[in-house]
């Protein structure tokens, strides 16, 4: 599910249904900064959001229940005079990160992909249909 099936036109993302109260960075580098969100983030996550080549990324490593909103004027302008440019994809959230207030996060990026689906954080043989292992997961020594 690419981004333009789920952002908006108000400029909010959608995700789909499901419990996402936990969430996580698991994966930045210059080609991806991706989440992952779930009920319970230590066995398995069930929502990752892949932005791809992402340009400014301004949120904690982790946080709960964010609300996803339309970025502010304020936001788009700086994320554009940062880049030079207006991002392709551009979403902003406001998130539980431990604080008293609602810490606000802004992702710009080239793209955004929705991946929908089981991700098991512990090695298992019998994978059933639609699940997947996380990519730090590994076979245990004794195999």
């Amino acid at each position: 599910m690419t981004s333009g099936e789920r952002i908006h036109p108000d400029g909010v993302l959608r995700l789909p249904g499901g419990s996402w109260w936990d969430w996580e960075v698991i994966a930045w580098d210059p080609g991806q900064f991706r989440l992952a969100a779930g009920w319970d983030l230590a066995y398995h996550h069930g929502l990752e959001l892949v932005f791809g080549d992402p340009a400014f990324v301004g949120c904690p490593a982790r946080f709960h229940d964010p609300v996803f909103r339309a970025p502010t004027d304020e936001e788009r302008t700086g994320v554009a005079r940062r880049l030079g440019e207006e991002a392709p994809v551009l979403v902003a959230f406001d998130a539980d990160s431990g604080g008293r207030d609602p810490f606000p996060c802004l992702v710009a990026a080239e793209r955004l992909e929705i991946l929908h689906g089981t991700v098991l954080r512990y090695w298992r043989d019998d994978l059933a249909p639609g699940q997947r292992l996380a990519p730090w997961v590994r076979p245990p020594a004794d195999r």
